[in-house]
């Protein structure tokens, strides 16, 4: 069984974001510039999953020969993945608007 975000029960099970939730996020990577085109070759997963691969990775604790495995992709290219969506993903802080004084 290969995992892809085709499937919207794939993503709900596997991202733990509902399939609506997951597509407003890929939408907003893509927005902030998550997915620019690159030179040379091109990635072996679709931008959708690799965003749920890394989700996966952080919300499992599978090592990278099994997400290889549940992806269907080799050992190789699970690593840049994470190291390139990774940051990317992880939490900001809040920005704040300055008060209002009466």
């Amino acid at each position: 069984m290969v995992i892809s975000t085709s499937d919207a029960v794939m993503v709900e099970l596997f991202s733990g974001l509902r399939a609506r939730t997951f597509s407003r996020l890929i939408t907003q990577l893509r927005r902030e510039g998550a997915d620019p085109p690159l030179r040379g070759r091109p990635w072996r997963l679709c931008f959708e999953d690799r965003v749920l691969l890394v989700a996966n990775y952080w919300r499992t604790n599978l090592t990278m020969r099994q997400l290889a495995a549940v992806f269907g992709v080799s050992n190789q290219p699970r690593a840049p993945v994470i190291d390139d969506l990774g940051p990317v993903l992880a939490l900001r802080p809040r920005v704040r608007f300055p008060r209002v004084r009466c």
